[in-house]
C-alpha cells in the first residue's frame, strides 16, 4: 500500500513557501509556479518533463524551476521519492541579489532543471529546515534565504553574480549590529532591522559581522540568549519560563541548544547551581 504524505509551510507576509513530501502514487498534472522553485530529492527518484525534455532527479540532486516553467512529476519507480522544495517569489530573489551585489542585477535564469551539486543540496536542506521547524528566528531565516539564493545563482544560473566590494567601515557596521542584538535581546529581529540600524545592506551587515566576530549575527543572537537563559536558570527561574523569556520556542528547543553550547543540559546546570 502506498503511503503518500506531505507537510507544508507558508510565510504569512512574504512570497515564500516550503513543502516536505513523500509520493509513491501521486502524479503531478502539468503546471507551473509564479515563483522560483528549488527542490532537493532526499530518497528515491522522481521523473518529470520540463522545457521539452525528460529529466530525473535522484537522491541528492537539486531541481531548479524558473517562474512559469511548465512541468509535471511522478515517482520513477514503485519505491517512490521523498523531496523538499522551497518556492521563492521573484521580488525576494531580486531583492536578495541586489543586496548581495550592490546593484540591480535582474532576475536569474536556470537553464538546467536538474543540477547535481552537493553544496546546493546542503544549502537548500538548511533553509528548508529553518522554514519548517518553527524554531528558527526571523534573523536566521533571513540569513539562510539570502545565502541560499546567492549560492544557487552563483553555482547554477546562466549568469553568475559577483558580491559587492566589502565596505570600508565594516568594523563599525559590525559593532552597531552587535549593539542592537544586545539592546534588543528578546526581540525577533530581522536582517532588515540590522540593516536599518547600521545604514548598510543586509548582506553587508552579514559579511561585516562574520569578519569581525567570526559568526553570523543569528548565531551571536542565539549565544546571547543562551547566556541570559543560563543566568535566569542559576537565579531559580523554571526551565520552561527561562526558555520563553529568552526567545526559544519551548523548553526542548532551549535544551538542545544549551547542551550543544555548554556540554550539559539546563536541568543538570540547575542542579549544580541551585541544588534544586
Amino acid at each position: 500500500m502506498a503511503h503518500d504524505w506531505s507537510r507544508y509551510w507558508r510565510s504569512p507576509d512574504r512570497p515564500l513557501e516550503a513543502m516536505h513530501a513523500h509520493f509513491e502514487r501521486h502524479v503531478y498534472h502539468r503546471h507551473s509556479h509564479e515563483t522560483y522553485s528549488f527542490g532537493v530529492t532526499e530518497t528515491g527518484a522522481q521523473s518529470f518533463t520540463c522545457r521539452g525534455s525528460a529529466h530525473t532527479s535522484a537522491a541528492g540532486m537539486v531541481m531548479a524551476f524558473n517562474p512559469e516553467d511548465p512541468h509535471d512529476g511522478h515517482a520513477t519507480n514503485a519505491l517512490g521519492f521523498t523531496y523538499k522544495i522551497v518556492h521563492i517569489g521573484t521580488d525576494l530573489v531580486s531583492n536578495a541579489l541586489t543586496d548581495v551585489t550592490g546593484r540591480h542585477t535582474g532576475l536569474p535564469l536556470f537553464a538546467a532543471p536538474v543540477v547535481d551539486d552537493p553544496v546546493l543540496a546542503s544549502a537548500l536542506r538548511e533553509l528548508h529546515a529553518a522554514l519548517l521547524s518553527g524554531e528558527a528566528t526571523a534573523l536566521r531565516r533571513d540569513e539562510l534565504l539570502t545565502r541560499t539564493i546567492a549560492a544557487i545563482v552563483r553555482r547554477a544560473a546562466t549568469t553568475p553574480i559577483r558580491p559587492a566590494a566589502r565596505p570600508g567601515r565594516s568594523a563599525g557596521v559590525a559593532r552597531q549590529a552587535r549593539q542592537l542584538l544586545h539592546d534588543r535581546l528578546r526581540d525577533d529581529l530581522t536582517a532588515d532591522d540590522l540593516a536599518r540600524a547600521t545604514g548598510a545592506s543586509r548582506y553587508a551587515v552579514y559579511r561585516a559581522f562574520r569578519s569581525e566576530y567570526g559568526m553570523a549575527p543569528s548565531d551571536y543572537q542565539r549565544q546571547l540568549r543562551l547566556r541570559e537563559a543560563r543566568t535566569l536558570i542559576a537565579g531559580g527561574t523554571p526551565l520552561g519560563e527561562a526558555a520563553m523569556e529568552t526567545g526559544f520556542a519551548d523548553q526542548s528547543h532551549l535544551t538542545r541548544w544549551f547542551t550543544r553550547y555548554f556540554g550539559l543540559t539546563p536541568g543538570t546546570y540547575r542542579e549544580a547551581t541551585t541544588g534544586a
